[in-house]
């Protein structure tokens, strides 16, 4: 027997509804709404009311038009009834930034503090969580949740560390940041932290290989616009590739030759070398600079070819490396990939991120504003 729908349930989708519609309108009449959801006039203004009552919504200024008379009130979403924090975890330090129902940066910080498997450590961090918390005038209604990226795989639950060799963490439990915290909170690979932000930025992005060109190498796969992670928790974990097994570096995991160990910034760049400092020379075609540049890019190129032989998509290069780069090196790269695959490859498939700054960190705060945006959809 088909159920019937309730007089509650259409008031819950009718209000979700127009919650949606303003979100995603940013700024729109009552009559806008009516005319677009085809809802009467009344009902309209009954859940505006009741959303601006429950502080989710609020007029903001007039809605010009073409006809003569009384301007209509114009609404829009607060966007920091919510919020999120996304915290990312650091061998030297701790970055932190809260983000509001846009996902846009509220406010960031970075702390220096060396990491350590002790209780003193988690509390440290927990406590600098707060007091930032504290500073932006946020109240715990408001907090949605603390979402912790960290370089290394995370378990299906994001609760504990299921492989942290860069930071010697594996098996760390959520537990010895969240007992600190009455917050929720989760654990997020820090590749996978990078793509969320990626595919936010870009709702269209349904499919696509992304890159995570950081201090360390990562990766996450795009999958109907979801992140596959993977029967055991280990996709596009293509850092551990082997490259040059005999005679190759050793990687962090223990083998030689890794694509880590080629393809990575620490590897790029020497001690105390920013990439600011690095990129300002290779531009202005000093010798040693680019010569180091294209040997990278061309074992880039490698790695690209080699996973685009696997998954023909979209590539997207992102972390820290991606404001660094331009059109020059994206045509080399095309260049050195012709070279290495036996088909006719045409330039369409790479693509520098369109969030390539504070993206892992605001990609651990922005699972919980989706949660709750599609918990207002009543997804």
């Amino acid at each position: 027997m088909k159920k019937s729908i309730t007089p509650n349930q259409i008031k819950q989708n009718n209000r979700s509804l127009i919650y949606h519609y303003i979100y995603q309108n940013h700024k729109v009449s009552q009559q806008d709404i009516s005319y677009d959801l085809r809802l009467s006039r009344p009902t309209v203004t009954a859940n505006l009311n009741v959303l601006e009552q429950e502080g989710m919504i609020t007029k903001c200024g007039q809605i010009d038009t073409e006809y003569v008379g009384r301007k209509a009130s114009a609404y829009s979403v607060v966007a920091d009834y919510r919020i999120s924090i996304g915290v990312e975890i650091h061998k030297k330090e701790v970055k932190m930034i809260a983000v509001n129902l846009y996902g846009e940066q509220i406010d960031r910080i970075t702390y220096e503090i060396t990491f350590e498997y002790k209780e003193t450590y988690f509390k440290s961090v927990c406590d600098k969580i707060l007091q930032f918390k504290n500073t932006l005038g946020v109240t715990d209604s408001q907090l949605l949740g603390i979402g912790f990226a960290m370089p290394g795989l995370v378990t299906p639950d994001g609760q504990s560390m299921l492989y942290g060799k860069i930071m010697d963490c594996t098996g760390l439990s959520l537990d010895e940041f969240s007992r600190h915290l009455p917050y929720p909170c989760s654990f997020i690979h820090d590749a996978y932290c990078a793509a969320v932000s990626e595919m936010w930025v870009s709702p269209e992005l349904t499919d696509a290989f992304y890159f995570s060109l950081c201090k360390h190498l990562g990766a996450s796969i795009i999958s109907k616009g979801e992140i596959i992670a993977g029967k055991h928790g280990h996709s596009a974990t293509i850092e551990h590739i082997q490259m040059i097994p005999e005679g190759g570096d050793l990687c962090y995991c223990g083998k030689y030759g890794c694509m880590e160990t080629l393809c990575s910034l620490h590897v790029l760049l020497n001690k105390n070398e920013t990439p600011d400092d690095f990129f300002e020379k290779v531009r202005r075609k000093e010798p040693s600079f680019a010569d180091r540049w294209n040997v990278f890019l061309t074992n880039l190129a490698r790695a690209i070819n080699l996973v685009h032989l696997v998954y023909d998509t979209n590539f997207i290069l992102g972390g820290d490396l991606a404001p660094y780069l331009c059109e020059e090196d994206i045509s080399f790269l095309y260049e050195q990939i012709r070279e290495l695959t036996p088909f006719t490859e045409t330039q369409d498939f790479i693509r520098i991120s369109k969030m390539p700054r504070h993206n892992v960190t605001i990609g651990a705060a922005l699972p919980f504003v989706q949660t709750f945006l599609n918990e207002v959809a009543g997804q």
